[in-house]
C-alpha cells in the first residue's frame, strides 16, 4: 500500500466516510489527500447545484461540516462555480463565472 493510501486510511471509517479534516497546517497534505478522494465522487463535465454537492459531501464524511469541504473544494482548485453560487462543477482549474 503507497504512503499516500495508508495517510487517507487514516481519515475514514469502515464505509469510507471522512471522519474528520485535519485544520492545522501542518496537516496540508492531509487536506489535500481528503479532497482529492472526495472530488472523484464528482463526475467530471456534470453541473451540480450548491444543494446537490452538499449532499454528495454528505454521503461521504461524518463530521457535519460540508460547508468547509465544499469551501475547500473550491479555494483548492478541485471544483469550480458560477459567482452566485448557482452551479458547481469538477474542474482542475478555479476560475470565477
Amino acid at each position: 500500500m503507497r504512503d499516500e493510501q495508508k495517510r487517507i486510511q487514516h481519515y475514514l471509517d469502515e464505509q469510507g466516510r471522512v471522519t474528520r479534516f485535519p485544520i492545522s497546517k501542518k496537516n496540508r497534505k492531509d487536506q489535500v489527500l481528503i479532497l482529492a478522494y472526495l472530488i472523484e465522487k464528482f463526475e467530471m463535465g456534470k453541473i451540480y447545484t450548491e444543494r446537490e454537492v452538499n449532499d454528495i459531501l454528505k454521503q461521504w464524511h461524518t463530521f457535519e461540516d460540508w460547508a468547509i469541504l465544499r469551501r475547500e473544494l473550491f479555494e483548492r482548485g478541485m471544483m469550480n462555480r458560477k459567482l452566485d453560487c448557482s452551479e458547481y462543477w469538477r474542474t482542475n482549474n478555479t476560475k470565477l463565472y
